[in-house]
């Protein structure tokens, strides 16, 4: 497909997404609140949002604000976050987050990417995930589902996995307005439909969109 083929395919799947979830929302449960999304998308890395939902649930009637947890004791944090894994290393990083909200922003999270890369543990997922839930802006969270269902779309390589190379693809593809409800609606539609390792093809609402789709119905 050439690259004017590929944003009117990829402005068709983003529509029957659009009728298959009419509510793109985030999985991780903060409530829109910043600070909140912040932890929470620390949390989430090699982590499923569903464990991380319940796992905030305590850390956040323990440390109800930002200010709450920079105070707090590392080993009590840790404790609490076990559950999510690298449990050291994100308690530390949200307890860090925290200070330096407070310390280096007055408790106001910053929009520009460049100064949310400054926060320990946030990378790019991270930040355009805040940039587009937060602040409305333009953001591809390129996540697992996102890299492996584009892929699987025809947008590039299957065997493409490298996060920064398939946000700056999709950020050219999908129309800016659209792009974050469409990265949570794609995180559903990985979950329901298009998982990693039983895609459900035969009987997918988005076969007839889909390279991988196509193939398998002519096979």
């Amino acid at each position: 497909m050439t690259e004017k083929q590929k944003r009117m395919r990829m402005a068709e799947i983003v529509a029957a997404l659009k009728e298959i979830y009419p509510e793109a929302t985030c999985a991780l449960e903060a409530g829109g609140d910043p600070w909140r999304l912040l932890v929470m998308g620390r949390l989430s890395a090699q982590c499923t949002d569903a464990r991380v939902n319940i796992v905030c649930r305590a850390l956040f009637a323990k440390y109800p604000d930002a200010a709450s947890l920079a105070e707090a004791e590392l080993v009590d944090v840790e404790e609490i976050v076990r559950p999510c894994g690298l449990y050291h290393t994100k308690a530390q990083n949200i307890i860090d987050a925290s200070r330096m909200l407070l310390l280096e922003y007055g408790g106001e999270l910053p929009s520009e990417m460049e100064e949310l890369l400054k926060f320990p543990g946030v990378g790019r997922k991270i930040a355009n995930l805040l940039r587009g839930d937060i602040f409305g802006l333009p953001a591809i969270v390129a996540d697992t589902h996102c890299i492996r269902i584009c892929g699987r779309f025809g947008m590039y390589a299957t065997s493409l996995k490298d996060p920064m190379r398939v946000e700056k693809i999709m950020t050219t593809l999908v129309e800016p307005r659209e792009q974050s409800d469409f990265c949570h609606r794609i995180v559903q539609f990985g979950r329901d439909v298009c998982t990693a390792r039983a895609p459900q093809c035969a009987t997918c609402p988005l076969a007839a969109l889909c390279e991988s789709g196509r193939k398998h119905k002519k096979a």
